[in-house]
């Protein structure tokens, strides 16, 4: 059986993002989904120096190893300013550091949700625009707007966005 792993880029306990990939990750049907935690991949702040001295952290490996390991990815990202959070990118510096490449090609349905309209449409950008520079394979896109109003007891309540989310996870699963 194919192997999907399912992350936000947030550590935050309370992650609307996380609500949101958990979620995604229970419509995913042809494959064992994995749900991993960026507070179990702490990691001090990426700079030359820190390398040098004590070399890439474990953790940083072992989420890679996660990618390596997976047929598909399902990331929903935390829009902190526009771009990504802090706590994404400082993991996605010390993961380039190994492997330049650093989604490897691996099926991704990118998503992210905030409480605005956009729907963290900015950070979908940007990400749109850099994930393909390190191998990703973005097969889908999911923004869902104004989290509070579409999102409650662990699912989407609109039902457009619902079918939406829906189809582009059965494109993302044929893509496996």
């Amino acid at each position: 059986m194919k192997k999907v792993i399912a992350f936000a880029g947030s550590n935050s306990k309370t992650s609307i993002n996380k609500a949101l990939v958990t979620y995604a990750a229970s419509l995913v049907s042809n494959a064992t989904v994995e749900i991993l935690d960026l507070n179990d991949f702490e990691l001090p702040i990426y700079s030359p120096e820190i390398e040098k001295e004590s070399g890439i952290p474990e953790n940083a490996k072992q989420f890679l190893e996660g990618i390596r390991a997976a047929d598909g990815i399902l990331l929903s990202l935390a829009e902190h300013n526009g771009t990504y959070s802090a706590v994404f990118k400082n993991l996605f510096d010390w993961m380039s550091r190994i492997e330049a490449k650093t989604f490897l090609g691996t099926p991704m349905l990118l998503m992210a949700t905030s409480p605005g309209a956009r729907g963290g449409l900015s950070v979908l950008n940007a990400a749109q625009d850099r994930f393909p520079r390190h191998n990703a394979s973005v097969v889908e896109v999911f923004s869902l707007p104004s989290f509070g109003n579409h999102f409650s007891e662990g699912k989407i309540t609109d039902n457009s966005l619902h079918q939406e989310l829906s189809g582009k996870i059965k494109t993302f699963e044929n893509s496996l």
